[in-house]
């Protein structure tokens, strides 16, 4: 018998059971749309920071200005003529005439010692001078009287009527008499020489100033005793101060910067706004060592006729290698590279245009110092240069003719 089968319809599908092939493959291609948008948006924000932003230029303008190269250094005013004066004789100082800051001439009295001892040698002295002049005046007499028993024995040995025993001791008396003068007019020359002597010791009682000046400095008081045996006392100090010297130190690496007959200016701390101005006279060949430092000595001159340079006030020296007024000026952080006079390329700077964009250009540069350089040529006042390094203290501003403060030996010239 046949049997008649009926289709049996599909089942319904399940809550939460996969959907069909079918669907499935129709979400595939949004997906992968999905993927790619992704994926581009992470690349180019990758790119974007890979990529770096451009870096704003530092520009400054050109302009005119003084400009010095300088060596700059520390020194000390010292008076060109002075001198110590002291004592030649012990003793105790009885009065002094004179004060620190006074003025004196030559040959004015400045101090007395006690004279009392010597004035004691001096008569003593004196009274036996005095002795041997009436010892002298004595043996002239005796010589005169001597000299007259000769003659007379001549006269009576001429005559036979005296012996030659009594002429030989007439004369021999007279001989013995004529040494005995001798000797007594030594003797008083050496007394003579002795008075001197006291004399001079008494005058060095009395101190008086061998040269004029102003005394700037007094060690010693009265009352005070002083010995003079081994060396001489000093008492004090007389200086003229109407010419004055500065010695200033240099490290031993600027040292072959100098040149005697360079111009040169100072200043004192005290007074900074004043400045000296002088010529390089003189730099002494032996140098000192301070704090394994080699410094050398280089001395000047300068006129101080109102007084207002007082011994050992410290000076901020400047000694001028070269300077120019009223020139072009660009800063040392826009060049190329350090700055060569002579020989080797020019250094070059990078100029803004109007339109922001740049132009290299070589420039030739005449005096320089730590901060700018003074334009001879390539460069006018005005253009805007590119820094290519960071700029320093006071970059592109007119230099005042010195170094910047706080750099070494910083100060105003």
């Amino acid at each position: 018998m046949n049997e008649i089968r009926t289709p049996i319809p599909p089942a319904a599908p399940l809550a939460g059971s996969p959907a069909p092939v079918r669907r499935r493959r129709r979400r595939w291609p949004w997906l992968l749309l999905l993927l790619l948008l992704g994926a581009g948006a992470g690349g180019f924000a990758w790119w974007r920071q890979g990529t770096p932003a451009p870096t704003p230029v530092q520009t400054v303008e050109v302009r005119r200005g003084d400009i010095a190269d300088l060596v700059s250094s520390l020194g000390t005013v010292q008076p060109l003529r002075y001198v110590d004066v002291g004592v030649q004789v012990s003793g105790q100082i009885t009065r002094l005439h004179v004060e620190v800051g006074d003025r004196v001439e030559a040959g004015q009295l400045l101090a007395e010692l006690d004279a009392r001892v010597v004035q004691a040698r001096l008569a003593q002295n004196t009274a036996e001078a005095a002795r041997l002049r009436a010892l002298l005046a004595q043996q002239e007499a005796s010589r005169d009287l001597a000299t007259a028993q000769v003659q007379r024995q001549r006269t009576l040995a001429a005559a036979n009527a005296t012996s030659r025993e009594a002429l030989d001791a007439a004369e021999a008396q007279l001989r013995v008499i004529e040494a005995q003068i001798l000797q007594t007019r030594a003797q008083i020359e050496g007394q003579e020489a002795v008075l001197a002597n006291d004399r001079t010791t008494l005058s060095f009682t009395r101190v008086v100033a061998p040269m004029a000046g102003t005394v700037v400095s007094l060690t010693a008081v009265e009352g005070q005793t002083l010995n003079a045996n081994q060396t001489t006392p000093i008492i004090l100090r007389i200086a003229d101060l109407s010419r004055m010297r500065v010695v200033a130190q240099v490290s031993e690496a600027d040292q072959p910067r100098l040149a005697v007959g360079m111009p040169v200016r100072f200043h004192t701390l005290g007074r900074p706004e004043r400045r000296y101005e002088a010529r390089l006279q003189q730099i002494w060949p032996t140098p000192e060592v301070v704090n394994n430092v080699v410094l050398f000595s280089a001395l000047f001159e300068v006129p101080n006729a109102d007084g207002a340079l007082l011994p050992q006030m410290s000076a901020q020296v400047f000694f001028v290698r070269a300077e120019a007024r009223d020139v072009v000026l660009v800063p040392l952080a826009a060049l190329s590279g350090p700055p060569r006079r002579q020989g080797g390329p020019p250094p070059t700077v990078q100029v803004q245009r109007e339109d922001g964009t740049l132009e290299t250009r070589a420039i030739r540069i005449g005096v320089t110092d730590r901060v700018n350089a003074e334009v001879l040529a390539g460069l006018s006042p005005g253009e805007r240069v590119v820094l290519r390094t960071a700029p320093r203290p006071n970059a592109g501003r007119p230099p005042q003719g010195g170094p910047p403060q706080g750099g070494p030996g910083g100060g105003r010239p």
